[in-house]
């Protein structure tokens, strides 16, 4: 079985970035950015850099939260900064914190601001679609970023090919229940918020491969938000009204793998039972060199962020040529019934014998992974 996935995109050259970052973009999993040790709380981040576009040009990029995957902190963040610092682009990041409210008032200080163009995580597509309106009223382009607006209307979306990722992590969890010798029995589905598309995406891709795999459900159910501390209530529920019968647990990110593996481990089953995530977390990583977790899925972060500063460039530059050569790919609105041009990366499996894989790429360090109980397992595999 393949750990790595095919590019969706058309032409992967368009994706050979001429903004390549400088650092390492390293940065510390309590929230803190690589970039002028600003936090979460804080209430934005504004950079100024070189003369890679016109004087004054600014990309507004919304965030959507610091609480339901580290990743929007301690990788998206700093990994954008070094893009448009290599640009020489003026940017305005903020983080929404999960409140729908204050998602609509960040935009409406960008849109008021001027940026030349806004880029969004949506909290939910009702709140992106009306973000989207007014920016596109005041004639600023916009960019989905990794989440789809359905029906919103953005200009371009850049993201992963979020099936492919679904269904890493459903052929990822056949593999750890082969290799464990149990080929059949049902599998327990956590997925994430009902307000995310990408959550509806990612389950089509691991429930296909589940059960095309001959495995069947023995529950499936959403976390709001995807918050953990829910999941974690939801996921105790499940094991109770199961029995605790079944044989694993597709969980769609690394925090609902987290929750899970709390419930298992207070019934003596952790690493008996074999859990998924996603998103290479510090702690997901920790949890598969464990072995309480069976993988992770690894995004590269920092080439989506690259994929999605060109493409914004490109739109202050009013070069929609090179934009749409860029996105190369599309997805299917399937609210408006409109392609959306897209720039859709390759998802790659993390099992316990290629973690080193991430640590590699500079999306974090052995300093932050090989503690407690992984490092005896780092150790073992020449990690750090």
């Amino acid at each position: 079985m393949t750990r790595r996935l095919s590019v969706v995109m058309a032409a992967g050259a368009a994706l050979t970035l001429a903004l390549a970052a400088c650092g390492d973009g390293e940065a510390e999993d309590d929230g803190t950015a690589a970039a002028g040790g600003e936090t979460a709380e804080d209430a934005g981040d504004t950079g100024d850099a070189g003369d890679g576009g016109g004087e004054g040009d600014t990309v507004g990029v919304i965030l959507p939260d610091s609480a339901s995957s580290a990743r929007w902190e301690t990788a998206d963040r700093p990994f954008l900064e070094e893009a448009f610092d290599a640009a020489g682009v003026e940017y305005d990041i903020q983080n929404a914190e999960g409140d729908t409210a204050q998602f609509q008032t960040i935009a409406d200080g960008m849109i008021n601001a001027g940026v030349d163009v806004l880029m969004i995580v949506n909290l939910d597509s009702e709140t992106g679609s009306a973000v989207i309106a007014d920016a596109t009223a005041a004639g600023i382009p916009v960019i989905d970023y990794d989440r789809l607006t359905l029906g919103g209307g953005a200009a371009y979306y850049v993201s992963f090919d979020n099936v492919a990722v679904g269904t890493a992590i459903g052929e990822g969890l056949v593999q750890c229940l082969t290799d464990a010798g149990t080929t059949e029995g049902d599998v327990v589905l956590l997925n994430g918020s009902p307000t995310d598309n990408n959550a509806t995406l990612f389950k089509e891709g691991y429930q296909a491969a589940v059960e095309g795999a001959g495995y069947g459900v023995a529950d499936d159910q959403s976390v709001p938000d995807w918050d953990n501390t829910q999941a974690g209530t939801i996921f105790e529920q499940i094991f109770t009204s199961t029995g605790g019968e079944f044989v694993g647990v597709a969980a769609a990110n690394d925090g609902l793998g987290g929750a899970v593996i709390s419930v298992l481990e207070r019934n003596g089953l952790a690493g008996e039972i074999p859990v998924t995530g996603q998103d290479a977390t510090d702690e997901g990583l920790q949890r598969v060199l464990a072995g309480t977790q069976c993988m992770t899925v690894y995004k590269p972060i920092r080439e989506e962020a690259n994929a999605a500063a060109e493409l914004a460039i490109a739109l202050i530059n009013g070069d929609t040529e090179t934009a749409d050569g860029l996105a190369s790919g599309t997805v299917d609105d399937t609210e408006s019934g409109e392609q959306v041009p897209s720039v859709l990366l390759e998802p790659i499996q993390i099992f316990r014998d290629n973690v080193s894989e991430v640590i590699d790429d500079g999306f974090t360090t052995a300093e932050n992974v090989c503690v407690a109980d992984a490092a005896a397992a780092c150790e073992e595999l020449g990690i750090g």
